[in-house]
């Protein structure tokens, strides 16, 4: 059985934890030959959990990498990997990706894609460029009843759908799950600065943009983009964004937030259809198609994902061995249309006015 040589690059998210734990758990399908940072533009003040330099040692202590490296382009030249995982600041996302595809690396990149169109398409190009795989991982796509969900809109069970709505559920920013960081300590956190590619609108709005992508199956026309800063005073970043995206026949109602104590309600998605609304909460989807009832019509739970292809590691050896497709969020054109749906609303966020996606024709104030 041929080893699948995979490197480490970037420990900025901490999600990259988890990304490895799922690859390590493929045992000795995987050569764990490399790993590199890459240097932050802040230095940070803590090694705290969820901190680069906690998430490096969590990997190094899992897989017992012994090549550390500081510079990424001599990782590749002396360890030549099949895969990189990528988890750096998603600023920097589109140059060390776009590196490593043109050298026929294959790359998972953990969400947001990039942080505009522009350098996403330079991440696509390099891809095609070096006939190389890139794969962009998004925690939803392991939730049974965000599938389940997509399956009944797409069998028509509400109708056709002229609204969706996505927020993220109870946060309060990415150090609220016990990791006890001062102010002090999280104004050295790329997380909390803009130039890093920081900030809940890049953290939380990117995954309503995968989301609405997938589900609505349509490109984005034009968007108005919100950001505002309520209680992180110790970064340039916004703790929370939302986003109103114009498709072909349908809108999408996408909010991202640092500031929320508790939920509420549902986060979703949620879809509105012609004939009814779906309601995802968990892997319960219930679905509303009778007026003024508070209760559902009828209610689904989701399955189990098959076991051959319930995690990113998984799912993305299947497809590099045996040509599986991946699953549709993990691919460029949802995730190339998510890109849009993110772009246009954060130059919206800028300029206070409706914009239109790239590439798109609409004319404000039409139907």
């Amino acid at each position: 059985m041929k080893k699948i040589r995979v490197a480490v690059i970037g420990f900025a998210h901490m999600h990259i934890q988890s990304l490895v734990k799922a690859f390590y758990q493929l045992g000795d399908k995987i050569e764990w030959v490399a790993c590199c940072d890459i240097k932050p533009q802040l230095p940070s003040l803590s090694e705290k959990p969820s901190t680069r330099a906690y998430n490096l040692k969590a990997v190094i202590d899992l897989t017992g990498m012994l090549a550390i490296y500081d510079d990424y382009t001599r990782l590749i030249d002396n360890s030549a990997p099949d895969l990189a995982i990528v988890c750096c600041e998603n600023a920097f996302h589109s140059r060390v990706v776009s590196d490593l595809l043109k050298r026929g690396i294959h790359v998972l990149v953990e969400k947001p894609m990039a942080t505009s169109m522009a350098e996403a398409l330079q991440m696509a190009a390099a891809a095609k460029q070096g006939g190389a795989v890139l794969a962009i991982n998004w925690p939803t796509t392991w939730y049974p009843g965000i599938r389940l969900a997509q399956k009944l809109v797409g069998e028509g069970i509400v109708g056709d759908v002229f609204k969706f709505t996505y927020r993220n559920t109870d946060s309060q920013g990415p150090f609220s799950y016990g990791e006890n960081l001062t102010d002090e300590e999280k104004s050295s956190q790329w997380w909390y600065h803009a130039a890093s590619g920081g900030g809940a609108f890049w953290d939380y709005c990117c995954y309503g943009a995968c989301l609405s992508s997938w589900f609505l199956g349509s490109p984005v026309r034009a968007a108005y983009g919100l950001r505002a800063n309520f209680a992180s005073p110790f970064g340039d970043a916004e703790d929370y964004g939302t986003i109103t995206a114009r498709f072909d026949s349908a809108v999408a109602l996408i909010e991202g937030s640092w500031t929320t104590v508790n939920r509420g309600v549902p986060s979703g998605p949620i879809v509105f259809g012609l004939k009814g609304t779906l309601v995802t909460d968990g892997n319960t989807v219930s679905v509303f198609d009778k007026r003024h009832r508070t209760t559902p019509s009828a209610v689904y739970q989701a399955d189990l994902l098959p076991e051959d292809r319930d995690t990113i590691a998984k799912e993305l050896i299947s497809h590099l061995e045996k040509g599986t497709p991946l699953h549709p969020t993990l691919d460029l054109p949802v995730n190339l249309n998510a890109m849009a749906i993110l772009d246009t609303g954060y130059r919206s966020s800028v300029s206070g006015k409706l914009e239109v996606a790239p590439g798109a024709h609409y004319a404000p104030g039409s139907l």
